[in-house]
C-alpha cells in the first residue's frame, strides 16, 4: 500500500474539506501506536498501525477479541487519542487536537453507528435523528427538512413519531443510520451493526449500508462476522495490534436488487 504526505492543499476547515491538491484520501493513520496502563504494567493495543482510506470506499477491520480492531475504531473517531503516532482526517493531524477541538470534528465529520444502536428512549425516532443538530444548535426549518428525507431514504417515514420502545431492532438501527447521516459525515464508522440483529434483518441493513457507499459515502465497518464482512470492498486482519493482511474484496457480496426502494418499516 502506497504512502505518502498529506498535500497540503487537502485539509479540514470550518467548512470541510478543501482538495486543491487533487488527493482523495480521507483517512490516514501513521504508525498508530496505543497502549493502556494497569499500575505499571503496559497492554498494548495497537502497535504501530499505517492505513490509507479514500473517499468512497467500503472497509471492513476484522479480527478476533483484542486484536485492536475496536481500538482502532475509536481512535478514527476522535473517541480517544493514540500513544503516539499520527491520525490524518482530509489532511489534518487530529491526534494533536484538544477535547473541544475533536468534539467539533466528531460533530461535523463522522458520523457513527453502533451495534446497540445508543438511541435515547424519550425521544421519537425524529428527535432521535436530529441530536446531532441540537449539540450543534442547528435545528432549523431546512434541517428537519433533511430528517424527514433521510426517513425516506432509510424507510422510517411512517416510523418518524415513534419512540424506540416501539420500534423493533432493526428499525431502531435505521434511526441509528440516519442519525449518522444527518451532518452529511465525511466518513461513516459502523462498530458491529448487525450484531444485534436477526439474519434477515442483517441483510437489510447491510442493503441500506452498501446502498449508502453507492451514494459516495466512505465507510468504515467493523465486525467479526465473515459474511458481513463481505459486503465491503476491502477488507482489513487484524492480530495482536498489528494489520495481519489488507485486501481488496474480489468475491464481493452484492445485495439483491440494491437499486429498488428499501422496504419501509418491515424490520
Amino acid at each position: 500500500m502506497s504512502e505518502h504526505t498529506p498535500k497540503s492543499g487537502s485539509v479540514l476547515t470550518g467548512d470541510g474539506f478543501s482538495d486543491s491538491g487533487g488527493t482523495n484520501v480521507v483517512v490516514k493513520i501513521v504508525d498508530l501506536v496505543k497502549n493502556y496502563y494497569l499500575g505499571s504494567v503496559v497492554v498494548p493495543a495497537l502497535r504501530g498501525v499505517s492505513l490509507e482510506i479514500k473517499e468512497g470506499e467500503f472497509l471492513a477491520i476484522m479480527g478476533a477479541s483484542g486484536s485492536g480492531k475496536s481500538t482502532l475504531l475509536n481512535l478514527l473517531g476522535c473517541l480517544d487519542r493514540p500513544t503516539s503516532g499520527q491520525y490524518y482526517l482530509g489532511g489534518r493531524d487530529v491526534s494533536k487536537l484538544d477535547d473541544d477541538e475533536l468534539s467539533e470534528i466528531r460533530g461535523r465529520y463522522i458520523g457513527f453507528v453502533f451495534q446497540s444502536y445508543n438511541l435515547i428512549p424519550q425521544l421519537t425516532a425524529e428527535e432521535n435523528m436530529e441530536v446531532p443538530l441540537y449539540y450543534q444548535g442547528r435545528i432549523t426549518p431546512e434541517s428537519k427538512k433533511r430528517v424527514r428525507e433521510l426517513a425516506r431514504l432509510v424507510g422510517l417515514e411512517q416510523w418518524l413519531h415513534h419512540k424506540p420502545t416501539q420500534l423493533s431492532g432493526g428499525q431502531q438501527q435505521r434511526v441509528a443510520i440516519a442519525r449518522a447521516l444527518v451532518n452529511d459525515p465525511y466518513i461513516i464508522l459502523a462498530d458491529e451493526p448487525t450484531g444485534n440483529l436477526d439474519t434477515k434483518t442483517s441483510y437489510e441493513i447491510m442493503k441500506l449500508i452498501v446502498q449508502l457507499n453507492d451514494m459516495g459515502k466512505t465507510i468504515i465497518m467493523v465486525t467479526h462476522e465473515p459474511d458481513i464482512a463481505a459486503y465491503a470492498k476491502r477488507i482489513v486482519m487484524m492480530r495482536d495490534g498489528k494489520i495481519l493482511s489488507d485486501t481488496i474484496n474480489e468475491n464481493r457480496t452484492i445485495p439483491r436488487d440494491e437499486q429498488e426502494p428499501l422496504p419501509v418499516g418491515q424490520n
